[in-house]
């Protein structure tokens, strides 16, 4: 599922707009009708302030290092969860309607604001994170790397902003935990171009057993000894007594998982990387 910027339901967008209207009632010497509207919606005990709050967050914080980043957007992330959802939404449907009844609601949002970009950022990075549907990982990455930047006014390393959402994910419901498989999905197919069906079938199972440890563990383990079954046939295949001895290494090292173990992400690591070494040896 894929999540589309709304300036409608912006809700730091809207107060930055009504905060500019204010401005531009002002300069004109003509009454402004948007004092009264952010009176009414913005109170400090409003479903809206609250919300703002996040936005605020964002605006007021620049130059930070990358820690202070990072825990800026994890606290909205988490705080954002709690929100009244269903209170904010239809405040926002109230707040639109009032603003079409006294500005031309093109020429409100073609106002221009200074931090558009972290703003709409934002908006998307809430929207993909409290909603029921799976989304493409993609739109977290990308937006979070939009807001660490605006942040810390540095570039991004990409990986680096995905393995920060893996391991927050990690610790949520079964929902999110899904949802960090799927990233660790976008990040091998970024790493591996052309999958072979093994480590394809290991994904695909990887993210629909998520929520199955003993599941998992099974899979891990037939998948090893498959592998090491296939590195000790073909490795006999090799001349080379040194290369021979090593293979004959690794495949005393593929061992299976104990009931206790816990399956995580460097598992699937592991096992992308013996299908390489499969698929090479194979080659030989």
């Amino acid at each position: 599922m894929k999540i589309k910027h709304s300036k409608f339901r912006n809700t730091g967008l809207l107060f930055e707009l009504l905060v500019k209207q204010i401005t531009a009632d002002t300069l004109n010497n003509s009454d402004s009708a948007a004092v009264s509207i952010l009176q009414k919606f913005f109170a400090n005990s409003s479903s809206l302030a609250k919300e703002y709050k996040l936005y605020e967050f964002i605006t007021k914080n620049r130059n930070v290092s990358q820690s202070k980043a990072e825990t800026i957007v994890s606290t909205i992330t988490e705080v954002s969860r709690k929100l009244d959802s269903k209170s904010i939404k239809n405040q926002k449907y109230k707040l639109i309607s009032e603003i079409k009844n006294h500005y031309n609601i093109d020429e409100f949002f073609g106002m221009q604001v200074r931090d558009y970009k972290p703003l709409a950022a934002l908006y998307c990075l809430l929207e993909a994170q409290n909603n029921d549907n799976l989304i493409n990982p993609q739109i977290l990455i990308d937006n979070k790397t939009t807001i660490l930047e605006h942040l810390t006014s540095s570039q991004q390393n990409e990986d680096e902003v995905k393995d920060t959402l893996i391991e927050e994910y990690s610790k949520y419901d079964k929902d999110l935990k899904l949802l960090t498989f799927k990233i660790l999905l976008e990040k091998f197919n970024s790493k591996y171009k052309n999958l072979l069906p093994e480590q394809k079938n290991i994904l695909k199972e990887f993210i629909t057993s998520v929520n199955s440890q003993s599941r998992l563990r099974s899979l891990v383990n037939e998948e090893m000894n498959k592998i090491a079954s296939a590195v000790r046939n073909l490795s006999s295949k090799i001349t080379n007594e040194v290369v021979k001895i090593k293979l004959s290494e690794v495949a005393k090292s593929i061992k299976p998982l104990d009931k206790k173990s816990k399956v995580n992400d460097s598992h699937l690591v592991n096992l992308m990387q013996y299908y390489d070494l499969v698929n090479e040896l194979k080659s030989l």
